[in-house]
């Protein structure tokens, strides 16, 4: 197997490899670009135009989503997986990634679109390093730009593994990507209703990808991740490299959609959580629930039917959120 198809081996050893660039035996161009980065290139007579972006480990702590790409990456060194589209694969926080951590100072996942400029750090600038690849690699133009930015939570949830779909003012959610995210194992979808700082806000609404966070399960560490079943993501990913990717089907049978109905920003270090400490994702809460509160009588009282809690976290800094409150979306609203 080429050296560079071991990116995950390199980056958990902080290594360079001897060389940047190499060729699988079908001329599947391998190019290292930094630390954690790699690009695969087809043939040119092979190429079908897509510009794919796979992206994980941007938090540390998150180990199944980087044995997929490793897998996967692997099967391209070998020749098994043979490429049709322009692939960039992304370990984005090699340093946690060395030490099992979340991260080592900031959030590195609420540090795009902009707001890297507005602190310091070493994920500050490991930000603006992913902006920088990422915007290259999606600067040719006339072809499909996609980005998956695969996660695991830190907690369980009643519904497993679902994505988050970016918002920009005048662009519709599809319809298409979302039966794709169906047909990859996905359960559910949060439509999100503004803009945000997460890596695919970024690639969606400044680059123009379609881009989708996935969760795929609770985080553990490399070795531990047999509860984590992503085979059937790991198909449909296989068929999108390869071109051989059915096509999705028209309805969304099955696949639960929601939208955000507000977000629970933490103010200050008097701000209280009133949920138990492993609560789960997707919790269902009812009407005139107590959520949170704060400084200045600031309350979050649950006013919504059919009102559930997803990435609830009191320990977040001030001024992030410290969880989303949705309800169920219309798909109607589709493109």
């Amino acid at each position: 197997m080429l050296a560079l198809g071991k990116l995950l081996e390199l980056t958990l050893a902080g290594r360079e490899p001897a060389e940047k660039t190499q060729l699988t035996v079908d001329g599947v161009r391998m190019r290292w670009l930094g630390e954690g980065a790699l690009e695969v290139r087809p043939p040119d007579a092979l190429d079908n135009g897509l510009d794919l972006l796979l992206s994980a480990g941007i938090h540390g702590n998150e180990t199944a989503p980087i044995e997929l790409l490793d897998r996967l990456l692997h099967d391209i060194a070998r020749g098994d997986l043979k490429p049709r589209a322009r692939i960039l694969f992304l370990f984005g926080n090699p340093d946690a990634i060395r030490r099992g951590e979340r991260y080592i100072e900031q959030d590195v996942n609420r540090l795009f679109n902009g707001r890297h400029d507005q602190t310091s750090g070493p994920e500050a600038l490991r930000a603006c390093e992913l902006e920088r690849l990422a915007a290259t690699f999606f600067s040719v133009p006339d072809r499909t730009r996609l980005h998956y930015d695969l996660h695991t939570a830190i907690r369980g949830s009643k519904i497993e593994q679902f994505a988050l779909y970016p918002y920009k003012e005048g662009r519709q959610h599809s319809r298409r990507e979302l039966a794709r995210l169906s047909a990859a194992g996905m359960e559910a979808v949060l439509l999100q209703s503004k803009v945000s700082i997460t890596f695919t806000a970024y690639t969606y609404e400044q680059l123009g990808a379609e881009a989708f966070t996935l969760e795929l399960g609770k985080a553990r560490p490399f070795g531990e991740n047999g509860a984590v079943n992503v085979d059937r993501l790991e198909t449909r990913l296989k068929q999108i490299i390869d071109g051989t990717e059915p096509e999705p089907p028209e309805a969304l049978d099955g696949l639960k959609l929601f939208s955000v109905a507000r977000e629970i920003i933490k103010h200050s270090e008097h701000f209280r959580l009133n949920l138990p400490a492993d609560v789960e994702n997707f919790s269902e809460l009812e009407p005139g629930y107590l959520l949170a509160e704060d400084i200045a009588d600031t309350r979050w009282i649950v006013e919504e039917q059919g009102a559930r809690i997803i990435f609830p976290n009191p320990k977040v800094k001030n001024g992030l959120r410290a969880g989303i409150l949705i309800v169920p979306a219309n798909p109607e609203q589709l493109g």
